[in-house]
C-alpha cells in the first residue's frame, strides 16, 4: 500500500466482494494475519490482500491509509487476542502472570506477525485498554504512580521481547528448530569437565531446559522483584507510624526530667 487518504465517511463498502463477503476492517486484518503466517511480510500488499478477499485492491484504502496503518491494526489485534478472555481477579501477581502468559501465547499463535509487530506502539483501542488495565492492577496493588509505570514498562517490554524472540524461533522451519535444539545435546553435553567444568556440571539441565522458552521463569522473576519493591514501599509508608507507636508514649514512659 502506498500513502493515500480516503475520507472516513467513505471507508465502508456495502456491496459484497466477488467472493460474496462484505469488507470490513476486521475482515481485512483477519485476512492479513493469515497471509502473513503463510507468506511473511510480503503478504502486506494491496494486490495480494485484494486477491485473497476477492475485492478490488483499491477498495482497501477505504479502511487503511497505507501498509503501516494496516500493520498497526494487526499489532493491536494481537493485543486484543490476549485481552478477550483475561479478567482481573484482584490478586495482582496472579493477574499479571496470567496476562503475560496470554500475551506470549497469542504471539506464538501468530509468530510471523508477532515478529513484525512486537516493537510497535499502536495508540489504538486494544492497546489503550491493556495499558489502562495493567496500570489499574498495579495501582490497585498499592504501587505509587511512578513505580506503577516503571513496572508496567518492564512487564510489557519483557513480554513483547520474549514474544518476538520465541516467535522468531517458532517461525523457523521445523528441521532447523530441531537441529538447533540438538546442539545442546550434541555439543554442550559433550564438553569435558576439565576444560568446561560449569557447562559439564549443568549439561543435563541445559539439554532439557534450553529447548523451552524461559519466559515463564523470567516473568516470575520480574513479579517477585516487583513484590519486593512493593514490600519496601509498605515498610517506608508504615515506618513513621511504627516508630511513633513504639516510642515513649506507647510504652508509658515520659520524656524529659
Amino acid at each position: 500500500m502506498s500513502e493515500r487518504v480516503v475520507p472516513a465517511t467513505e471507508r465502508r463498502r456495502r456491496r459484497p466482494t466477488k467472493q460474496g463477503v462484505v469488507l470490513s476492517a476486521e475482515l481485512i486484518v483477519e485476512t492479513a494475519l493469515r497471509l502473513i503466517e503463510e507468506h511473511g511480510a510480503d503478504a502486506l500488499s494491496v494486490r495480494r490482500l485484494g486477491r485473497a478477499l476477492g475485492a478490488d485492491p483499491s477498495s482497501l484504502y477505504r479502511y487503511f491509509r497505507h501498509t503501516d496503518d494496516l500493520m498497526l491494526a494487526i499489532a493491536d489485534e494481537l493485543i486484543g487476542h490476549s485481552l478477550r478472555v483475561w479478567r482481573p481477579t484482584g490478586d495482582w501477581r496472579a493477574d499479571l502472570r496470567d496476562l503475560g502468559l496470554r500475551m506470549h501465547s497469542s504471539a506464538l499463535a501468530h509468530p510471523r506477525a508477532a515478529v513484525l509487530s512486537a516493537h510497535r506502539v499502536t495508540g489504538r483501542a486494544h492497546e489503550i485498554k491493556a495499558i489502562e488495565s495493567i496500570l489499574g492492577v498495579l495501582r490497585g496493588a498499592g504501587f505509587p504512580e511512578r513505580e506503577a509505570v516503571r513496572i508496567y514498562h518492564a512487564f510489557v517490554d519483557q513480554a513483547l521481547a520474549f514474544a518476538a524472540l520465541d516467535s522468531a524461533g517458532t517461525a523457523m522451519p521445523r528441521a532447523a528448530r530441531e537441529a538447533e535444539a540438538d546442539v545442546w545435546r550434541d555439543t554442550y553435553a559433550r564438553l569435558p569437565a576439565d576444560t568446561h567444568p560449569h557447562i559439564a556440571a549443568c549439561s543435563r539441565q541445559l539439554v532439557v531446559t534450553m529447548r523451552h522458552s524461559s519466559y515463564p521463569a523470567a516473568l516470575d522473576l520480574l513479579l517477585t522483584a516487583a513484590q519486593a519493591r512493593l514490600d519496601r514501599i509498605h515498610v517506608r509508608e508504615s515506618g513513621p507510624a511504627a516508630t511513633e507507636e513504639s516510642g515513649p508514649a506507647a510504652t508509658g514512659e515520659r520524656g524529659g526530667a
